[in-house]
């Protein structure tokens, strides 16, 4: 299947370019900011269904804590060799103090978290029986952080900015990244470093608003369809997000994840369709961090844009062959590249005239 993916190719394969770049990640400080959330997983089998009501009973057999959102984004940074800088807010709480506990066995900087009473640290359960997830709950507390938050994190992001390549906004809409507190995000990054990291956010439905300034967008279909009013169906229809989204939030770039579909890249006037690489699909929980991540540490390694989003499309198809949220290690995407040998799209369809 994977030798199909690309038909529209040049003849020279650049699977071996971006084996190259993979080995440029290590040690790349990327700034990741957004909600920082704890992923606990309860495993077990169903046999039944309760006498008491028409539920399933589930057996548990294990149980295991993961991490989720923008702490999930900096571990998949992590694990392709990058040094993530995470930036955010957890409760002052045994899930807070967990989350951080497993942060640090992975290595990962703790230094600008900030810890928190006014809110718990944010936790998603998942029953998951027969890798089939069962039902979800979520303890949280969804409102934008105080404006003494705000500054605290802000100022803790300025500390921390000065070496970074790039920047990942990661938003899952508990309170984090608001239009307000973004703004000003802007303005330091811009006023310490002199200009702009290359900056790219995974958007939440709602919030489209908050994301002034960013270089790229990695919205869904759904959360696409949802900014723009209309549905996506054809080629026409995404040509006209694209305009939409660029003319209503300045971006430069515009990613537009599709599932079995694959993915569809806009740059300038240029679009690119990219094939999924997914063999099979167990569960999409963090892809998206997947996508956002690989893309953003391919890119400001000096790849082109283009390459980037076919990296991060066959790493996205290694993760939903997973169960529950997990990351990809360099050396499965060499791996996966070696296997796959992708080669880029040569024909750029161009989306002038359409907006």
């Amino acid at each position: 299947m994977f030798k199909r993916l690309f038909k529209s190719i040049n003849k020279k394969p650049h699977y071996l370019t971006l084996k190259e770049a993979i080995n440029k990640f290590k040690g790349l400080p990327i700034l990741v900011i957004g909600d920082i959330m704890l992923d606990e997983y309860v495993w077990g089998e169903v046999n039944r269904i309760s006498p008491e009501a028409p539920v399933p009973v589930v057996v548990v057999k294990d149980e295991s804590l993961r991490l989720g959102g923008a702490a999930n984004v900096a571990h998949n940074l992590k694990a392709l060799g990058a040094e993530p800088i995470l930036c955010g807010v957890v409760g002052e709480d045994y899930n807070g103090h967990k989350l951080i506990s497993i942060l640090r066995d992975m290595d990962i900087s703790t230094e600008f978290i900030l810890t928190s009473r006014e809110r718990p640290t944010t936790v998603k359960t998942r029953i998951i029986a027969r890798s089939q997830q069962v039902v979800r709950l979520d303890r949280e507390v969804v409102r934008p952080l105080s404006s003494e938050l705000q500054e605290n994190l802000l100022s803790h992001i300025k500390n921390a900015v000065d070496n970074v390549k790039g920047a990942i906004i990661s938003d899952y809409k508990k309170g984090v990244v608001v239009k307000p507190f973004m703004k000003k995000l802007i303005h330091l990054m811009k006023e310490t470093k002199g200009e702009l990291p290359f900056i790219s956010a995974d958007p939440k439905t709602g919030n489209f608003e908050s994301y002034y300034g960013v270089d790229i967008l990695t919205p869904n279909l759904q959360e696409a369809e949802s900014f723009c009013h209309f549905p996506l169906e054809t080629q026409d229809d995404l040509k006209r997000a694209y305009y939409l989204f660029k003319d209503s939030l300045g971006l430069r770039y515009l990613l537009i994840t599709q599932g079995a579909e694959g993915m569809t890249l806009f740059e300038g006037d240029r679009m690119h369709h990219i094939p999924t690489a997914a063999k099979k699909v167990f569960d999409v929980t963090g892809a998206g961090d997947t996508v956002i991540s690989t893309l953003t540490l391919a890119h400001v390694s000096g790849l082109s844009l283009l390459e980037s989003a076919v990296l991060a499309n066959i790493a996205a198809g290694i993760v939903v062959g997973e169960v529950g949220t997990t990351a990809v290690k360099a050396e499965n995407l060499m791996e996966a590249l070696e296997s796959i040998r992708p080669q880029i799209p040569k024909d750029h369809e161009s989306t002038e005239g359409t907006s």
